[in-house]
């Protein structure tokens, strides 16, 4: 995954995609003590970062591949992502979802186009209903963050980020499966000299953490976090580009995650969902680490349902 690869990727996908804003809040500045840029993919098409990724990937599927159509297993974003990626493209999309799912997702995915089909909340039973699907009907699977292809897409983000913002001196992200770090910290490494990326991650997801600190992948026993996004699985392709280029991955307890979510809520006025919010809880437990730095966060989706919000 080279410079000129991420830089094809996202002359591929800008047809399909928005450039989102970067907002700032000088009350945040104030309280972190640096300069805060929120790159918000909240406000992205599918309402996350994942379009980039699915698209890209769909893109370069063969005629005969996208005739089959495409199949993945997501909890939520991806699922929207791949499914409105793929109406866009003239593509079938099966979709499986956990049955532990918020139904706006599972509503959102229908809307898109996409075929739902709901499976027991373990990755296993994911993956298994996926292969079950692909076997069946002939369709592609696209694995929402162990990809080649999706790493580039998720990574143009960050790049849209240093385009705008080139003298930042860190990049926090959420973690879950790792497209969006892995993707993040290609982008920082080919397009600065300085940013470093830190990730941010729930204490009860907390694989990549521990698989840093072991060197091999790690699992979750168990994956009880309000955070929807991240209770999924590092994957071989990712986790190497995380290895070699993140800095570090700050844990976040589920209370600091939702005192984070709902102080962007309160004060900068949009919507974010409560993976989003991991990354800006990290900066915020440890901000006098990072005193009149200049600091990205990735603000990653902003699917959540309004009836169900822990504040």
């Amino acid at each position: 995954m080279t410079k000129k690869e991420l830089i094809e990727c996202h002359s591929r996908v800008k047809p399909y995609i928005h450039n989102t804003p970067v907002l700032t809040s000088r009350l945040i500045n104030k309280r972190i003590g640096a300069d805060v840029f929120f790159k918000c993919e909240n406000f992205q098409k599918a309402g996350a970062y994942k379009i980039r990724g699915a698209t890209n990937a769909i893109m370069q599927l063969t005629d005969t591949q996208k005739q089959n159509g495409v199949v993945t297993h997501s909890s939520g974003n991806f699922a929207q992502a791949l499914s409105l990626a793929a109406r866009s493209l003239n593509v079938n999309a099966y979709i499986i979802m956990p049955s532990n799912s918020p139904q706006v997702k599972k509503n959102a995915v229908l809307e898109y186009g996409g075929e739902v089909i709901e499976c027991e909340p373990t990755i296993d039973a994911r993956q298994k209903t996926a292969d079950d699907i692909a076997n069946k009907t002939g369709a592609k699977f696209i694995h929402p963050s162990n990809n080649p292809k999706v790493i580039l897409g998720q990574g143009t983000a960050g790049l849209e980020l240093l385009l705008e913002q080139p003298n930042l001196d860190y990049i926090f992200c959420p973690i879950g499966g790792g497209g969006l770090i892995a993707g993040t910290a290609l982008a920082s490494t080919y397009f600065s000299n300085k940013c470093k990326v830190i990730g941010g991650e729930p204490y009860e997801a907390d694989d990549a953490y521990r698989s840093l600190i072991s060197g091999k992948i790690e699992t979750n026993v168990t994956a009880n976090t309000i955070a929807d996004g991240l209770r999924t699985q590092l994957g071989s392709y990712n986790f190497p580009i995380i290895q070699e280029y993140v800095t570090r991955i700050i844990r976040v307890t589920e209370n600091e995650i939702i005192q984070a979510m709902q102080f962007i809520w309160e004060r900068m006025k949009i919507i974010i969902e409560p993976s989003s919010a991991v990354a800006f809880a990290a900066l915020e437990k440890e901000k006098e680490s990072f005193k009149n730095q200049s600091i990205g966060v990735i603000i990653s989706g902003g699917n959540v349902d309004v009836n169900q919000l822990p504040f």
